[in-house]
């Protein structure tokens, strides 16, 4: 199986896509192919998350990713010249156009959603090392692993003009994120199929954050900004089946049920597989930020 996933992806980018090139794409080489793919699969320049050859070393499940990312493409899914685009705002080499400066921070009395800073990633680290933390997640992840995804974070908000916030409580500092991100891995439920163009609205909290109401109040200030600022018109959320906690959230923030899927990163059998999908629409947002 590793090594009938490893060939797809070769195949997909040093044959499939090449022969599929189109007079308007903006490549036409496998490496580059394989730069957008990758730098999208992993929230910033690839070779910071995996040493090159990429089809040996990645993760089968990023590795997975990326290559349905890729057949998206091939199948008219996915806008590759977003992707490109995409690529190169994660590298620095330009600021999407349509990305709206986000502000220093949203704040509600002692709760603050701030960008994130180099002091976060100790305890982000110690947070997703925490086994009831993670509980609802495949594993655990190590310090090289948060310190990637708290740098993904970091970035979203240059590429798109928002992302996960870092979440700060007054006398106790650091204790998770909050904040949407663009799906960028087709999802088998309506909208998720186009990688790109659907928003999910998420949260991670240390378990000293816990039944404080911080995850309701933090995504109620996520959503005003990204149906406000943003101009978003709705977001997704979703979650295994048996996370109660997370599924009581979604319900506050008046979140709309529309059934389950199984998700595509965890295997068939997997008790984590079978998810729920929640929906808001911005239009059905009250000023007091709950459903109308």
């Amino acid at each position: 199986m590793p090594e009938a996933a490893r060939l797809r992806w070769r195949d997909l980018v040093e044959r499939r896509l090449p022969e599929a090139a189109r007079p308007d794409w903006p490549v036409h080489r496998d490496h580059c192919f394989a730069r957008i793919l990758l730098d999208n699969t992993c929230g910033g320049p690839w070779r910071e998350s995996v040493p090159a050859p990429a089809w040996a070393n990645l993760p089968l499940g990023q590795l997975a990713a990326a290559t349905e990312l890729g057949e998206a493409v091939l199948f008219g899914r996915a806008d590759l010249r977003a992707l490109n685009r995409r690529s190169l705002a994660l590298r620095g080499k330009l600021r999407k156009a349509d990305a709206v400066a986000p502000p220093e921070g949203l704040r509600d009395g002692n709760l603050l959603l701030r960008p994130w800073q180099a002091g976060d990633e100790a305890r982000f680290a110690a947070l997703n090392a925490d086994p009831e933390v993670m509980r609802h997640f495949p594993a655990t992840k190590d310090a090289a692993a948060s310190r990637a995804e708290a740098r993904t974070c970091a970035r979203r908000f240059a590429v798109d003009g928002f992302g996960p916030w870092a979440v700060t409580v007054e006398g106790r500092g650091f204790v998770g994120m909050i904040g949407g991100a663009r799906l960028l891995r087709p999802m088998p439920f309506p909208g998720g199929e186009r990688p790109g163009e659907t928003v999910e609205i998420g949260w991670r909290l240390a378990r000293e954050a816990w039944g404080h109401g911080i995850a309701t109040r933090g995504a109620r200030l996520a959503l005003a900004d990204l149906f406000g600022r943003c101009g978003l018109s709705g977001v997704v959320a979703f979650t295994a089946e048996g996370n109660t906690p997370s599924r009581r959230v979604m319900e506050r923030l008046g979140m709309r049920p529309e059934g389950g899927f199984p998700h595509p990163a965890l295997p068939p059998g997997h008790p984590l597989r079978p998810h729920l999908l929640y929906r808001l629409r911005a239009d059905h947002v009250t000023s007091r930020g709950t459903s109308a």
